[in-house]
């Protein structure tokens, strides 16, 4: 990346939407702009886990805004993630496809691992270099995070769904501060943050570091009151708790350093570490200037710099095939196939764009991953593989990118009626049939006659020409015989495939 390149993150919290804009300057990158805005979605989803369109407006209005910043930035220098909200809304779809389209840019929604570890490598790159041991917390709106870690490497992460505007609205709500609804609230988050003693003990880490809002927040209260700057004691806690009962309410809550959009959930905040000192030993916690946009913005940097053999992506692809002993001499050959194919589609004078790599980069993981499911069902391996991918927490890769592989996974053979909504999208389906005639071509596990295939285009209508010479047909009866039927299979579609032979050699 050249120096003076513009690059952005987009961080839809629970409680806030956040916008980072930072430039790229010998190696680093430094803020030049960033907006806030408390659009507060976790509050907006009720029992059923469905976000009301009310929190799906504020959303939207939130991004018109952003939206606006952006003007002018390309696709591979924007990285928008969500978080637990839309983690658990059951119609994230709904508010993603239109919030997509008002941002002009990907909304990925990143698991709780995921985004435990973005945020360590936010905050990582905001601290010193060091040999220490961190403990890095961030108490979001719906969900905590915690992680293990050293230099900018996280060894253990977790997620929690425990959070400041959860707790908020579950102890209290009705905005009274008392000492037994802090007793509640800390008790009930105890028993969600439990199981994190075995995997955080105090013997694991030397320095407890705190990121985001309920941190910062308390951390701004203790500082304007004479408390060390920049830490947080269990003192200072159990004297702001009495501070805050005293006051009582939240609407007559008055203390320097508390933020007129903290109020509302600063009593859960608050409870939640509480509970996090009490469970695992904390003394005092140091609030750190990093966070989940810093660390976006690292890791866009990181993939920008990296090519696909050192994608983190790819390290975790060939972990997962080997954990489901995958054949990998025949997933390198279905790989090498479906890119041969792909491109193919895309023959385009001199350097290949961002957009087209990043689709050969996921149509590869995809292939690689193929087989996974014949560890549990050879008939259904492909719904096997699918149910995998979608379950599954992969270091460096979004909830939104492995659906989307699960997609390719399940769709690569049998009816593509089940694949409705994606064939809509061109790309998808340009990847999608280079995988399908790749896994025909390669049925018999052995290397495949490309010299005797062309694949394009069509040149007229929305489909796809594959064509080959009378003897290759004859050569390979069983693989011109699958071809035939797989143009029967797209007929089914608003795609068609034709499979063309000539005379000839």
């Amino acid at each position: 990346m050249q120096n003076g390149q513009l690059v952005a993150a987009v961080d839809l919290g629970s409680n806030s939407f956040r916008l980072e804009i930072g430039v790229f300057e010998d190696g680093q990158i430094r803020r030049v702009d960033y907006l806030k805005e408390t659009v507060r979605q976790g509050n907006g989803l009720d029992a059923e886990r469905m976000l009301s369109k009310e929190a799906m407006q504020r959303g939207w209005d939130c991004l018109s805004r952003f939206a606006e910043r952006l003007a002018g930035f390309s696709l591979e220098h924007v990285r928008a993630v969500a978080t637990q909200t839309l983690r658990e809304a059951k119609n994230r779809d709904f508010f993603l496809i239109q919030a997509t389209t008002i941002l002009g840019f990907p909304i990925e929604v990143i698991s709780g691992k995921e985004e435990a570890r973005l945020i360590y490598l936010g905050v990582a790159h905001g601290l010193p270099q060091s040999n220490e041991k961190r403990l890095v917390i961030d108490i979001g709106g719906r969900s905590t995070e915690m992680v293990l870690g050293r230099g900018y490497k996280s060894s253990v992460m977790e997620s929690y769904r425990v959070g400041s505007v959860k707790w908020s609205m579950k102890y209290f709500g009705s905005g009274q501060f008392t000492s037994s609804a802090f007793t509640k609230a800390e008790i009930a988050a105890k028993a969600v943050l439990d199981e994190a003693l075995n995997l955080y003990p105090r013997n694991s880490w030397d320095i407890a570091y705190g990121s985001s809002g309920t941190v910062g927040a308390v951390v701004d209260v203790l500082t304007a009151e004479g408390w060390p700057a920049g830490k947080i004691t269990r003192e200072g806690l159990d004297w702001l708790k009495e501070k805050l009962i005293k006051i009582g309410h939240v609407d007559t809550l008055k203390l320097d350093g508390v933020k007129d959009d903290r109020k509302p959930v600063i009593g859960g905040g608050l409870s939640i570490l509480f509970a996090l000192f009490d469970l695992l030993g904390i003394e005092e916690m140091e609030a750190a200037q990093g966070a989940l946009r810093q660390g976006v913005l690292q890791d866009l940097l990181d993939r920008l710099e990296r090519d696909e053999t050192t994608d983190l992506r790819s390290s975790m692809v060939a972990a997962l095939a080997n954990r489901f002993a995958v054949d990998m001499a025949q997933a390198d050959r279905v790989t090498r196939t479906a890119l041969h194919l792909f491109q193919n589609l895309h023959i385009v004078e001199g350097k290949k764009s961002g957009r087209i790599i990043r689709l050969e980069n996921k149509l590869a993981w995809a292939a690689q991953l193929l087989e996974i499911g014949t560890r549990i069902s050879h008939s259904d391996f492909h719904k096997h593989g699918a149910y995998i991918l979608d379950n599954a927490d992969l270091t460096g890769f979004s909830m939104t990118e492995l659906h989307r592989l699960s997609q390719l996974i399940l769709g690569h053979r049998g009816k593509l009626k089940k694949l409705d909504p994606e064939l809509r999208d061109e790309d998808f389906v340009c990847q999608l049939i280079s995988l399908r005639l790749a896994a025909i071509l390669c049925h018999a596990r052995r290397e495949p006659d490309l010299k005797g295939l062309t694949f394009k285009r069509a040149e007229v209508d929305a489909g796809f020409v594959i064509s080959c010479k009378k003897n290759w047909a004859q050569q390979w009866p069983q693989s011109a015989h699958l071809l035939q039927e797989e143009c029967e299979a797209w007929l089914k579609t608003n795609w068609q495939l034709q499979f063309q032979i000539s005379s000839g050699v």
